[in-house]
């Protein structure tokens, strides 16, 4: 260049200075710090002065950050700034923008960057393509697929908003997290950097090495592999599918639990058990449940229902054992009982009803000490009845509905053909009260003694009598035996207790139970405000609550609520409030 040519910048540069030093009252201006070599180019970039580097890179100035970049094209009057080539944009100490290009406001503090855009903070790192940073709000967003990466999870979505003050980001459309340990879809996602916490929407699927979850709304901790859902929640847990309104698990101790309709299905044994709330412990191959608690299992193409005020099933799937404690009943199409317990264990195929138990096959009412019924292990149909101690049928007069059948004896023992009772043993000191019809017209009353008793049943139905060894008796004509004479000793008629379909076995306090309010299904909650009650617990671990209740209101819920909305818009991403919620207690 000649000399005329640098007296020109050098004066052009003087009044320039002086601009700047003009508006330096002015804190919004952007300013520069080293301009290196200067040009304009009015046809080009009308109104800029455009700066390049030389053996250091141009450097500005702007309220807190520095930017450094090989070619500045500088807007002082808009007070706009593009930066080309190596561009580095540092805010403070913990946040840094790499890019090959950025375009700066100074009036509105929002930088975009494109080509190869990395931004660093102290807890993670966001790459991608395009990205907006609004330093006013203290936010940075991608619309067109990013990567999130920070010490344990890579992050990646197709929309993407990170809030740098309280270190969360805000995920939108095919979010995937990858992590040693697990993978995690998600339709929309909530994540904060420090805790590792994850808050999702919409549909979302946790695969880790022995479990998958699935939910529409739910919290996990990517740290411990913990979590719960809120909505259509389905865990897969070793050989079990646990479903409800609410479902909580926790990889560390194998254990799972979920409050109101619960399905939990033995993808095994086939059973399933449902109630309103339930534990699983996977370790022990063992289920808990209670509130309106009943097992269904398949016995010959019909439906077994068990229930009882609290349920366990415990053991590996051959050797399950099911409990049913307090007020116990169960349920089949041509069989049902009650009793205070009921004890099944699968590797004998034997089902003990236990303390006070009846049983109604048919019209036939059976009672004893203790009632054993017993299944086919190859072909699981059930094979045989026994009845200890203080052994009675009893079954109604069904033709004139005069009287009732009788007979007792210390012990019976049925036999079951096709699922059907069809032979019934009654042995020793066994008596006999059977009312005998020529078709309709009754005969007599046949009431007799003896050592064993066979009994044949056709549709449920006494169809034979046989008396074994000594039988003393008579067939009383029925003017002749008075009403005391027709109820053998012990004789106790329950049928108003008898279960006639699946839904008696169900009294009136399981059918009034009122369900938990889970907490972030129809409301909101502000899960910010959840996240700080998290932190806060955490670090004061005396008075730490942990979420075994999967969200009920008697505890703390760790739910958000209504997700705020991600649009995909030419426009820069701007996110709504997070909405708050008012606290059920």
């Amino acid at each position: 260049m000649n000399r005329l040519y640098y007296l020109f910048v050098f004066f052009f540069i003087s009044g320039w200075t002086v601009a700047q030093e003009e508006q330096e009252s002015d804190t919004t201006q952007i300013n520069i710090v080293y301009g290196a070599n200067f040009t304009k180019d009015e046809e080009q970039f009308p109104g800029a002065f455009i700066f390049s580097k030389d053996e250091r890179q141009v450097q500005f100035e702007h309220q807190g950050a520095d930017l450094w970049c090989d070619i500045a094209i500088h807007y002082q009057k808009e007070n706009r700034l593009r930066a080309l080539g190596n561009v580095r944009l540092q805010q403070g100490d913990s946040v840094e923008l790499v890019s090959g290009t950025i375009d700066y406001d100074g009036e509105t503090k929002l930088a975009k960057a494109y080509e190869e855009v990395v931004l660093t903070n102290k807890t993670m790192t966001i790459t991608t393509d395009t990205l907006y940073f609004d330093r006013e709000k203290q936010e940075s967003y991608y619309q067109d697929s990013g990567t999130v990466v920070d010490s344990v999870n890579t992050l990646t979505s197709e929309i993407g908003r990170y809030f740098l003050e309280i270190k969360k980001a805000q995920f939108l459309d095919s979010v995937h997290i990858d992590n040693p340990d697990f993978t995690l879809d998600s339709e929309q996602l909530d994540y904060y950097t420090n805790s590792k916490n994850a808050y999702m929407y919409g549909p979302s699927t946790i695969i880790g090495e022995t479990y998958k979850m699935y939910c529409e709304r739910g919290f996990y901790d990517t740290n411990v592999e913990s979590g719960y859902g809120i909505k259509n929640t389905r865990i897969d847990y070793n050989n079990r599918i646990i479903e409800g309104d609410s479902v909580y698990f926790e990889k560390a101790s194998e254990f799972a639990s979920a409050t109101n309709n619960i399905k939990v299905t033995d993808t095994i044994n086939k059973g399933v058990i449902k109630a309103h709330y339930a534990e699983v412990y996977k370790a022990k191959d063992s289920v808990f449940a209670t509130k309106r608690a009943v097992s269904i299992s398949l016995v010959e193409q019909d439906s077994l229902y068990m229930h009882g005020d609290t349920l366990m099933v415990t053991g590996k799937p051959e050797y399950r054992i099911l409990r049913a404690f307090r007020n116990a009943k169960f349920y089949k199409t041509d069989l049902s009982g009650k009793c205070d317990s009921i004890h099944s264990e699968q590797r004998t195929g034997v089902t003990k009803l236990i303390k006070n138990p009846v049983i109604w096959n048919g019209e036939n009412q059976m009672t004893g000490d203790s009632i054993h019924l017993i299944s086919d292990l190859k072909t699981e149909k059930l094979d045989s009845l026994k009845v200890l101690n203080n052994a009675f049928v009893i079954s109604q007069d069904t033709i004139g509905k005069v009287g009732y059948n009788q007979a007792k004896g210390k012990d019976l023992f049925g036999k079951f053909i096709d699922n059907e009772l069809k032979y019934i043993d009654l042995i020793k000191n066994t008596e006999v009260i059977y009312y005998m019809y020529d078709e309709l017209d009754l005969i007599g009353i046949n009431k007799t003694i003896c050592s064993k008793i066979n009994i044949t049943l056709a549709n449920n139905d006494i169809e034979d009598l046989t008396f074994i060894t000594e039988p003393d008796g008579d067939i009383f004509p029925e003017k002749d035996l008075p009403e005391n004479s027709r109820k053998l000793k012990g004789f106790v008629w329950r049928g108003d207790e008898r279960i006639l379909t699946k839904d008696d076995i169900f009294d009136e306090d399981d059918n009034n139970i009122e369900l938990v309010v889970i907490r972030g299904v129809n409301n909101p909650i502000d899960i910010d405000l959840e996240e700080e009650d998290r932190s806060l617990n955490e670090s004061d671990p005396v008075n730490n609550i942990q979420p075994g209740n999967s969200g009920e209101t008697d505890k703390k819920s760790k739910f958000p609520g209504k997700k705020p909305k991600i649009s995909k818009t030419s426009q820069p991403l701007k996110p709504k409030a997070t909405p708050k919620m008012e606290r059920v207690e």
